[in-house]
């Protein structure tokens, strides 16, 4: 998700919600786009040997959440957005600390020892 709607933000602009912005709005999105992008990349690089991107993917996670937590501040302070944001706000407050959280399950039983079976008498 963020991947794909990093790189739309980034290259349709706020036009990409029907929104019209001043030329400085229009920049400012695709600069928070290029930032999702980002993040979005960061993630997939997760991937490969994600028992040992446990700090990583913590990382990311902090700045989602902290990324969620400022939405939510702005439903408080200014009402209900649309729903596409109510997904994001979902996907940034639920979905990836529990992603987050199944990396360190994974990790913690890829750091256990292998049991092959009885031990030799």
């Amino acid at each position: 998700m963020p991947v794909s709607a990093g790189l739309a933000g980034v290259l349709f602009g706020a036009g990409l919600t029907g929104d019209r912005l001043p030329v400085s709005g229009d920049s400012h999105y695709r600069y928070l786009s290029g930032l999702l992008l980002g993040l979005g990349l960061l993630a997939w690089s997760c991937i490969p040997g994600i028992e040992r991107k446990g700090g990583r993917l913590q990382l990311i996670t902090l700045i989602v959440v902290v990324g969620g937590l400022s939405r939510l501040l702005g439903l408080a302070l200014t009402g209900l957005p649309s729903l596409p944001m109510i997904g994001g706000l979902a996907m940034e407050l639920a979905v990836t600390p529990a992603l987050c959280l199944w990396q360190m399950r994974v990790a913690a039983r890829a750091a256990r020892p292998e049991r092959d079976g009885p031990a030799p008498a």
